[in-house]
């Protein structure tokens, strides 16, 4: 293969979520992002064939990757991906935890219940502002993660997601059709489809903006709001919350903690 790509250490990093699987390689900065569709009952054969072709097609060779770090919310696929990491890159990965050295603090009432791609996007969006920041993750589920301005993870709020609301609306009733989530041209619908874009793309702004609102009523000082996720830079433009909008932030928050955790695999 020409031009492949083997001179420095790289990180390989993976969010397993319930709709997609992100995934990106770091070589001191983000060189390729990745995002595929989550399907719970690929094997560990399938993906690696999948993971082969992406980074073959990039020119990235297998020995490059140093250190792999994941972040799952699926359980039936975390054994899966650590079954492909081991077969791919002779090494274990790095499963991510409120257990693992984060940088911050878990202040909740039961630590272990938060997700690893909700820590992830708070460990980065502490890092990158290092002030109180709220994170709102544009993901299957809509997830807002809040971090004070001395590390601490104080709490989550969280809704369904744009697409699993979608989802329901159109299970559940005969006639109204599943329909791109983009803005309407008025919030006044004249037919179907502007109806329901109406109703969850510009409901969900007002969703998001009194959720924000609320928060940073109960924070003290000046407070970044970051937006995340597979939908952020449909949303985020809609509104005047956001300090930033970094759709790969939860890689980033996973890059952080590999970098802390060098030494460790499983945990």
């Amino acid at each position: 293969m020409d031009n492949v790509q083997t001179g420095h250490a790289m990180l390989l990093a993976i969010d397993i979520g319930n709709s997609n699987i992100a995934f990106g390689i770091y070589d001191h900065s983000w060189i390729h992002h990745w995002r595929l569709n989550t399907v719970a009952n690929k094997t560990a054969d399938e993906y690696e064939v999948m993971f082969r072709t992406l980074m073959g097609h990039n020119h990235i060779s297998l020995a490059a990757i140093s250190q792999v770090v994941i972040s799952s919310v699926v359980p039936p696929l975390t054994a899966t991906f650590q079954r492909m990491i081991k077969r791919l890159f002779q090494q274990d990965p790095l499963l991510v935890s409120p257990k693992l050295d984060t940088g911050i603090q878990v202040h909740i009432d039961h630590p272990q219940e938060i997700g690893s791609d909700l820590l992830a996007n708070a460990v980065a969006g502490y890092t990158l502002y290092g002030s109180n920041c709220i994170i709102v993750d544009f993901g299957t589920a809509l997830s807002i993660t809040i971090v004070n301005a001395r590390g601490v993870l104080v709490g989550v709020s969280i809704a369904p997601g744009l697409e699993s609301a979608m989802k329901a609306l159109s299970a559940n009733t005969a006639q109204l059709p599943f329909v791109e989530l983009t803005p309407p041209p008025s919030v006044i619908g004249k037919n179907t489809v502007h109806a329901i874009q109406s109703g969850l793309v510009m409901g969900y702004v007002g969703l998001v903006e009194y959720l924000v609102k609320k928060i940073k009523e109960e924070l003290e000082g000046d407070t970044k709001v970051i937006a995340t996720g597979g939908l952020s830079e449909i949303m985020a433009p809609l509104t005047d919350q956001f300090t930033a909008v970094e759709p790969w932030l939860t890689l980033d928050g996973l890059r952080l903690i590999a970098a802390k955790n060098p030494n460790k695999t499983r945990i």
